[in-house]
């Protein structure tokens, strides 16, 4: 079944070279300049049988790290230099734009990536940009999803009086590990649904409308959709962690949803290198042929509709157990480059 032709559902995008076109929300996308690609700049195309460059996994966890850690911090230094603690509207405000910041700073090391190594499918299509008919759409998605997330976040865990020095190291690095396999649960059995049940696939089908990405296309959807991945999903992937006695609070959730807001980028961008979803079991992950990489999401975009696969964002695991997994094309393991690497701009 091919998509439908409705003027509204067209992902032609022109409105960047079309001045005449812009209106506030084309303004305010212009001057933020997230976009996949710089329109006046050559982005390589390579055919499929082209090695692809490995982008070694300690260079994304650098990337998050360093980001996620700065806010942290500049707050530790302000409560121990003034004595002061953050009320929680500061709180919001500070974690909100730091997140943004991180992501901001995400969607251009990633189009730097596509300038040095081009994009997945690029010998046979360019990616689909910010749609004419979409933009005020697009700019709306982008802003609730760097804001609910932090605004949850916020009301339910954090404690003025308890500053990131109170964060709790030992469960750390697991507890973001296994927030991403929980997020992909909830997301996997959400997101099949959506495909396979006539009434749930009206609130799915606009996320399809592009069938090659680009990062700001990524919370690009229905209404009923976008809270779902903005709230309900990270709500639900919470209160399962609770529920497992994971310490959860404010500054873990905070870093392990950057983990994830990393990788639901990096999903939609499309961009020809081998990278695996950052996870510090990704070494597992990978033995047990159940990581995730650039091209399983990207595959998900270009070859499903109404039937689809790899319906996991942040793993391969539950695609494995319910058998859901598509075959790379790219990204299989006797056509990546280990030895001409990729790397992440920071």
């Amino acid at each position: 079944m091919s998509a439908p032709t409705n003027p509204r559902d067209s992902m032609k995008s022109t409105w960047r070279r079309d001045e005449s076109q812009w209106s506030f929300p084309h303004r305010t996308l212009l001057t933020a300049n997230v976009f996949h690609v710089d329109l006046d700049r050559e982005v390589p195309v390579h055919p499929k049988t082209d090695k692809i460059p490995y982008l070694p996994d300690w260079q994304l966890h650098r990337f998050i790290i360093i980001h996620a850690a700065l806010p942290l911090v500049a707050h530790q230094l302000f409560v121990s230099v003034t004595g002061y603690r953050l009320h929680p509207v500061i709180a919001f405000i500070f974690y909100y734009q730091a997140a943004r910041l991180f992501a901001f700073r995400e969607l251009r090391s990633i189009r730097e990536l596509g300038h040095t190594h081009g994009f997945l499918d690029g010998d046979q299509h360019e990616r689909d940009g910010v749609p004419d008919a979409g933009v005020g759409k697009t700019l709306l998605s982008v802003f609730l999803a760097g804001f609910v997330r932090p605004l949850f976040s916020t009301y339910l865990t954090y404690d003025m009086n308890e500053p990131p020095a109170s964060l709790n190291w030992m469960w750390l690095p697991l507890e973001v590990s296994i927030y991403s396999i929980i997020v992909d649960f909830w997301f996997y059995w959400y997101h099949r649904l959506m495909h396979d049940v006539n009434g749930l696939w009206k609130f799915h089908r606009t996320h399809h409308l592009t069938k090659h990405p680009n990062p700001l296309l990524t919370i690009y959807a229905d209404s009923v959709q976008e809270f779902f991945d903005i709230a309900g999903i990270p709500l639900m992937a919470y209160f399962t962690m609770k529920f497992m006695g994971f310490p959860m609070g404010y500054y873990e959730w905070h870093i392990s949803q950057l983990y994830v807001l990393f990788t639901e980028v990096a999903g939609h961008s499309g961009v020809r290198v081998h990278a695996t979803a950052p996870n510090p079991l990704a070494w597992l992950l990978k033995r047990l042929d159940v990581e995730l990489v650039i091209e399983d999401h990207d595959l998900h975009h270009r070859r499903g509709w109404r039937k689809s696969h790899n319906y996991g964002k942040q793993t391969r695991i539950w695609d494995r157990v319910f058998g859901t997994c598509g075959e790379r094309i790219e990204s299989v393991d006797s056509n990546v480059d280990y030895v001409n690497r990729a790397s992440m701009p920071l």
